[in-house]
């Protein structure tokens, strides 16, 4: 039934999430490395600040030190794109304000060339810790490290850039913590491309943070080995999407837990305008979804536990398999689209009935090893009889309804000439005040 479905559906419907449009401009791709070296030397502090200081420059600072070295740097708006690149740096730690990163501000604005594309990069350097900016307008990135074998990235700020706020690509190992992302038109966050790991595992944490306003919450284009917990994903076009593409190597999306976050009121529609550049189009040159709280798209051994879903007009949690790769010439890929061994147990949603998603559980059957248990669904699923939703542990074979699949991507078909359509298959239900946040589906500049 996957390979009949027609390509101008699918061209017309997937959804796809997107790599960065800048890539031409980073770096390629590297060997993450072994982790930090020991030995950098004797252990430096270099001060940088506006008065008062040796140096006026995070860069200046960045020249004279190394791994073995911390920055520390004091309040103030730093215009500079910082570039952290090669073994030299491995250790490295860079300090702004950890307990109000908004008095040390990283501002891309005016910045020309490579200065202005992302506040800070880390490239082929391990085990860097950055922690207390608040980095925005940078054409590519707030904070993108690359190349990595275990970074920090704690108590930042990344607002208004130009792809992603916090970015870890062909790395391993690495935190981002306690951090807030919004208004980026791309993702939040993102963790991409991670290197398969064979033996001593090292894990992804993502902990603690905030995501709101950007077009997704959170990425993860072929993410492995990546803990999403304790987070709030709300008032995003959608809110977490691992997916596989071929665009990026090592597909599929595997090993991952995302678990006990609050996942609402992913309906902002960023097509009728929008704090930063609107896309169009996601890398497959197709549009995207809004009103979905999690959708894994062709992800294996991925569990999704114990969180709240609430307020999601299309739909809190959809599983579909990566379906422009399932007619691949590449035999490798055809798997990478398929769902296998994925768990989804023991979530909430529509807050008690007093915030409902449009629909709760959304599956169409496919793959193998899929289950389901412990869910306290309120608001229609997708099928309604349940035949797809196997309990726990998940079968040799799914049972896939072959009705579903259309149906779901005929959702989230929408025109971007025509910002209302994709709103067509919303279900609202009123919102339930949360102290602190309004829903955001329309933006207003004013």
């Amino acid at each position: 039934m996957l390979r009949a479905i027609s390509a101008a559906v699918v061209t017309a419907v997937l959804l796809v999430p997107s790599v960065a449009s800048a890539q031409e401009d980073y770096p390629p791709p590297g060997d993450p490395g072994q982790g930090p070296k020991a030995g950098q030397g004797k252990s430096q502090k270099f001060r940088v600040c506006k008065r008062g200081c040796r140096y006026k420059t995070i860069a200046g600072a960045l020249k004279q030190a190394d791994g073995a070295d911390t920055i520390r740097v004091g309040r103030g708006t730093y215009r500079e794109g910082i570039q952290v690149v090669g073994k030299r740096y491995d250790g490295l730690k860079l300090i702004g304000s950890p307990s109000k990163p908004g008095r040390v501000v990283l501002n891309g604005k005016k910045l020309k060339r490579g200065a202005a594309q992302n506040a800070v990069l880390v490239n082929g350097a391990d085990g860097v810790s950055i922690r207390g900016f608040h980095a925005r307008n940078y054409k590519a990135n707030c904070f993108f490290v690359t190349n990595a074998d275990g970074y920090t990235l704690d108590r930042l700020v990344a607002e208004r850039c130009g792809v992603y706020g916090i970015y870890a690509f062909n790395s391993k190992g690495g935190r981002m913590t306690n951090s807030e992302a919004y208004y980026n038109n791309d993702s939040g966050f993102y963790v991409g491309q991670t290197p398969p790991q064979r033996s001593k595992v090292k894990r992804t944490l993502v902990k603690g943070v905030k995501s709101w306003g950007n077009v997704l919450g959170f990425s993860g284009t072929n993410m492995r080995y990546t803990t999403i917990t304790k987070s709030q994903w709300y008032n995003n076009g959608a809110g977490i999407i691992p997916n596989t593409l071929d665009s990026e190597k090592y597909p599929p999306p595997e090993d991952n837990v995302i678990a006990n976050n609050d996942i609402f009121w992913n309906n902002f529609n960023f097509y009728f305008g929008a704090p930063f550049e609107i896309p169009d189009r996601s890398a497959a040159d197709l549009p995207y979804p809004i009103g979905v709280g999690v959708l894994l798209f062709g992800s294996q051994d991925t569990t999704v536990e114990r969180n709240r879903f609430f307020g999601n007009y299309l739909g809190a949690f959809a599983a579909v398999p990566a379906v422009q790769l399932l007619s691949s010439p590449d035999p490798k890929l055809r798997e990478a689209a398929v769902l296998r061994g994925n768990t989804v147990r023991n979530n909430a949603f529509g807050l008690g009935g007093e915030d409902l998603n449009g629909r709760d559980l959304v599956y169409d059957g496919s793959g193998t090893g899929n289950c389901f248990e412990g869910n306290v669904t309120l608001s229609p699923n997708l099928p309604a009889n349940g035949s797809t939703f196997a309990p726990c542990p998940g079968p040799a074979q799914n049972a896939e309804d072959p009705a579903v699949l259309p149906e779901a991507l005929g959702w989230v078909a929408g025109t971007v000439d025509d910002p209302a359509s994709f709103e067509k298959s919303w279900v609202r239900h009123p919102h339930a005040p949360r102290s602190g946040i309004q829903p955001l589906e329309r933006f207003d500049s004013n």
